[in-house]
């Protein structure tokens, strides 16, 4: 047994810290850090700890177990230090039920719901416990008591009587296990977001991971910005989903109207794809082309009209490949196929999101991080960006799984290809 002491208290008796509450954590504790995380977590919350237990696994791939007393000066303090080390996997000894409380008011949940995270999650209902379905970050965890389920709902879908978590209280996380001692782009080396780091093996990594799903081991995601136009992708962007190794595609306005206007004018933004350079009135062109498609009264009927025969949208089409282009107060029309209602978009993003396991985001900021809000922990993502700060945000703002490439949209495409394309 191990006594910790807080540095500015000296050390710690059970007077001056009375309240007390026994944790354990299961798995890969060790090798995933998690143990040492939740002891500095302890100490920085001014709680104490001792550690009564600790057993650890043989192999690589045993599990470890390791038992704690924690103790705090205060019940809030000590419900502070429980709430924090719980996203590591620290649950107590003898856990109880969760709490429920019914929704009073529609798209609102009570005072104190249980904010859930993008990790695997239970809770425990009548002594057993359930594992919560399409789990997503920052929702609500609703209860069906009669069938026994629980789910992620977001605050805008919540009805009046909805059952809803309370508290931390009968809910457990599963932090994901990262292998340390795997060498691949997803084993969350020191850091990917370098401009300065090799990018060849990750592309390689990519590709695999690519080239698995579309043998059925997983369902890729694209969410891609107009960049991938601007900057001469397009025929690859369009190679990969003419491939088979697209399976939904998340967008705005931008990369639609800019890749119908590539087929129509043979421009994007005006400016000619294959000179570089601006052409008589070409600033009309992006404008045109939505009004086109505006007055045909969808990009599918574009295509099957034989108008549109080219391009990104088109072999979406053709391939029956579900996409999702939300709406921007930017938008310019919008095309009819753009979603305007924003949490109508987060409704369906959610449904497309469901079996996703790879997701390539390619120069877009804020869809980027809109899109990785709704992924679990265990979609592996990938966020191809020139501005490093892309990445750190997407970090910032919980997708901790990201890896991050910094470079031009162009290069990374046509790399990928070529690595697609080849056998190995």
């Amino acid at each position: 047994m191990t006594q910790s002491s807080h540095p500015s208290l000296g050390v710690v008796t059970p007077d001056s810290e009375p309240f007390v509450e026994h944790v354990e954590m299961n798995g890969h504790i060790i090798e995933s850090l998690l143990l040492p995380k939740v002891l500095d977590q302890i100490t920085a919350l001014e709680g104490s700890f001792s550690i009564d237990q600790v057993t650890i696994g043989q192999q690589r791939n045993d599990p470890s177990h390791a038992s704690l007393t924690v103790r705090a000066g205060s019940r809030e303090r000590l419900e502070e230090i429980l709430t924090s080390i719980g996203q590591h996997g620290a649950v107590p000894r003898d856990p109880k039920d969760c709490v429920l409380r019914p929704c009073d008011i529609p798209g609102a949940f009570p005072e104190d719901f249980y904010c859930s995270t993008n990790q695997r999650t239970d809770i425990r209902l009548h002594g057993e416990w359930i594992a919560v379905e399409d789990q997503e970050m920052d929702c609500g965890v609703v209860v069906n008591q009669a069938a026994k389920s629980a789910r992620c709902v977001p605050m805008s879908n919540v009805a009046v009587g909805d059952m809803v978590v309370i508290g931390r209280q009968g809910t457990r996380v599963h932090p994901e296990f990262h292998d340390t001692t795997k060498r691949d782009a997803f084993s969350f080396m020191d850091s990917t977001v370098s401009s300065e780091k090799p990018k060849g093996a990750t592309v390689r990594e990519i590709a695999a991971a690519m080239k698995a799903a579309r043998r059925g081991e997983g369902k890729i995601l694209v969410v891609a910005g107009p960049a991938v136009v601007h900057t001469g992708s397009r025929d690859d962007f369009s190679w990969l989903i003419e491939q088979g190794f697209v399976d939904v595609l998340f967008a705005g306005n931008a990369l639609a109207t800019h890749d119908i206007e590539q087929s129509f004018y043979g421009t994007s933004l005006g400016v000619s794809v294959h000179e570089g350079s601006a052409v008589e009135k070409g600033h009309e062109h992006h404008l045109r082309t939505i009004n086109r498609i505006r007055r045909l009264g969808s990009i599918r009927q574009a295509v099957e009209s034989g108008i549109l025969t080219s391009g990104i949208m088109y072999q979406c089409v053709k391939r029956d490949i579900p996409f999702l282009l939300a709406g921007s107060i930017r938008d310019d029309g919008p095309l009819p196929d753009v979603v305007t209602d924003a949490i109508e978009a987060q409704r369906r993003m959610r449904e497309l999101c469901r079996d996703v396991t790879f997701c390539l985001m390619i120069a877009t900021t804020l869809h980027s991080i809109a899109t990785g809000n709704l992924l679990p922990a265990a979609v592996k993502v990938v966020c191809v960006d020139i501005n490093p700060a892309t990445v750190t945000k997407l970090a910032d703002r919980g997708t901790f799984q990201t890896v991050g490439l910094v470079t031009d949209v162009q290069p990374f495409l046509s790399i990928l290809v070529e690595d697609l394309k080849s056998d190995k």
